[in-house]
């Protein structure tokens, strides 16, 4: 695997509706990356919005493209398999993970893994501004039927802040199914079942209530979907 000791990053961020949390948050990563010592892009994938998310997005001069699928999964999709870098990282409009924390994945790519997953949930996480307590239950719960179900041994699935490599991404969303947010567990299923090495980052997340979940709707929809995940795996239908 070739080290990013000077890469050129790629950025997906899938938006709904955004068309107010995108200008600042475009306008911070933009400044970040560009004193940063490697090329970049930033590749806005508007899902379906019903506001003026993609507009807001073509005027900051970043790459839009339109998935019109609703659901994460099928926005993310998109972005990956669409990016030009030999690195390729998503995350979520609102970022919840500062964009700095990107250089923690990094430093783990170096060291010799082949996906770098951001973390709420190990010990050295910081979280300054945390969840309500009955959003973080449900989410401890979740992960644990997620490791029982699919992802074994990573303590948090969910963070929207994920490294690949450009060709372990194509591999990987190539072969993605899952249109909403059960992709997450999709995408690592598939990585652990290809014996690909997983680091699970403590990284800095910030909780913001505006939030495009909803918690019982997708609740259901994850858990109906890590059954198709289980049955799609054992019928051999994965093009991986």
């Amino acid at each position: 695997m070739t080290t990013p000791s000077s890469p050129f990053l790629s950025l997906v961020i899938p938006a709904y509706n955004e068309e107010r949390r995108l200008p600042p948050t475009l306008e911070h990563v933009k400044q970040y990356l560009a004193v940063q010592g490697y090329p970049s892009e930033i590749i806005v994938v508007d899902n379906n919005s019903k506001d003026a998310t993609a507009e807001v997005a073509r005027r900051a001069g970043v790459i839009v493209l339109c998935e019109p699928r609703r659901g994460k999964g099928a926005a993310v999709r998109t972005g990956m398999l669409a990016a030009k870098g030999e690195y390729v990282l998503f995350s979520d409009a609102d970022l919840s993970t500062p964009i700095e924390e990107v250089e923690k994945l990094m430093a783990a790519l170096r060291a010799g893994h082949d996906i770098a997953i951001g973390s709420r949930a190990l010990p050295e996480s910081h979280l300054p501004v945390r969840q309500p307590w009955y959003r973080e239950l449900v989410g401890r719960a979740g992960n644990l039927l997620v490791r029982m179900m699919a992802v074994h041994g990573i303590a948090d699935t969910q963070c929207g802040f994920k490294l690949f490599p450009r060709e372990t991404a194509r591999r990987l969303f190539g072969a993605q199914r899952m249109t909403g947010i059960a992709f997450d567990m999709e995408v690592l299923f598939l990585a652990q079942r290809l014996g690909l090495k997983i680091a699970e980052v403590p990284v800095t997340w910030i909780d913001n209530p505006d939030t495009r979940i909803s918690r019982v709707r997708d609740s259901a929809d994850a858990i109906k979907d890590l059954i198709r995940i289980r049955i799609t795996w054992l019928l051999r239908r994965y093009q991986v």
